[in-house]
């Protein structure tokens, strides 16, 4: 009979840096099951907490104490690491923000050009850009969390019973082109049209926030949510993420098609996201850019 060998363990450990969702713990799973040692920063009011279950070293962090972590990472030798999971960042605004979070020295001196000199810009990729040079110049080197779930980035195709009518392929063929500029600019990464109308565009208030307030714009509901990657996507960071989470916003606000981007998004859960799509006669798709009819998106 033959027996199934384990992959051979791998002493050099691993750092994650979690924030919210269930990503940071769909990537945990899959660094253990390596055997490897994974040790985790978690993001506070962000991270699961059954992240410490599956941790070999593991510790809350402040979203401000950046010095912190990397020392947490260099005392247990980790060279390499991930960050997966959504940080909030409507809280940067929220009042007395600095008292509140209290950043150490090494973030007060990181981002004091985007918080308190205004001499740069708050853009989600102008900032976790300077946040993985920071962690690089002292010897950690961030690498895309799909290294180690690739099967997680969804294929093109319809994934659901329900595919497009004609009206629903040009809303997509139009929001596409929309989303990408919106990424190009660094805005967000979705969009919600229907009948080739945007009804709302996304910010910093994330994906859900955008397609509740395109539901009440649009009490008829039957539109169309667009989201794809950023033309310069960095696969290190910020990749466009949905799942079941997703898929309930949808139905709550009246929403009946999702468009993705083949190859650029990560899919959590795809059989319970199919099955419950399925279920509410929602019809998701995913398509690749070469894909989309070139006189509607142009």
């Amino acid at each position: 009979m033959l027996s199934v060998s384990s992959p051979p363990a791998i002493s050099v450990p691993f750092g994650l840096v979690a924030g919210w969702g269930r990503y940071p713990l769909v990537v945990a799973e899959a660094v253990v099951a390596q055997r490897r040692p994974l040790v985790v920063v978690a993001v506070k009011d962000h991270a699961d907490p059954r992240l410490a279950e599956l941790a070999t070293a593991f510790r809350w962090v402040g979203v401000a104490k950046l010095g912190a972590a990397i020392r947490f990472f260099r005392r247990n030798g980790v060279r390499e690491a991930t960050m997966a999971g959504k940080i909030h960042k409507v809280k940067m605004f929220q009042p007395w923000v600095l008292l509140k979070h209290l950043p150490d020295w090494q973030a007060i001196k990181t981002f004091w050009p985007h918080f308190i000199g205004h001499r740069a810009d708050r853009k989600d990729d102008t900032l976790l850009g300077t946040l993985v040079d920071l962690f690089a110049r002292h010897g950690v080197d961030f690498r895309p969390a799909t290294d180690f779930v690739p099967e997680l980035l969804v294929k093109q195709g319809t994934l659901t019973s329900r595919g497009l009518t004609a009206a629903q392929r040009a809303d997509v063929a139009f929001g596409w082109n929309l989303a990408k500029e919106m990424g190009r600019l660094d805005v967000g990464q979705s969009v919600a049209v229907k009948n080739r109308a945007v009804l709302a565009v996304e910010a910093i208030e994330g994906t859900d926030e955008c397609i509740c307030r395109a539901g009440t714009l649009c009490p008829a509901g039957g539109f169309t949510v667009v989201k794809v990657a950023k033309p310069q996507q960095d696969m290190r960071f910020d990749v466009p993420t949905i799942g079941l989470g997703t898929l309930e916003t949808m139905v709550a606000a009246g929403a009946t098609v999702l468009a993705i981007e083949a190859g650029k998004t990560i899919l959590l859960d795809e059989p319970q996201v199919v099955e419950f799509a399925n279920r509410h006669r929602l019809a998701i798709v995913a398509c690749e850019p070469s894909a989309m009819p070139a006189e509607e998106a142009a």
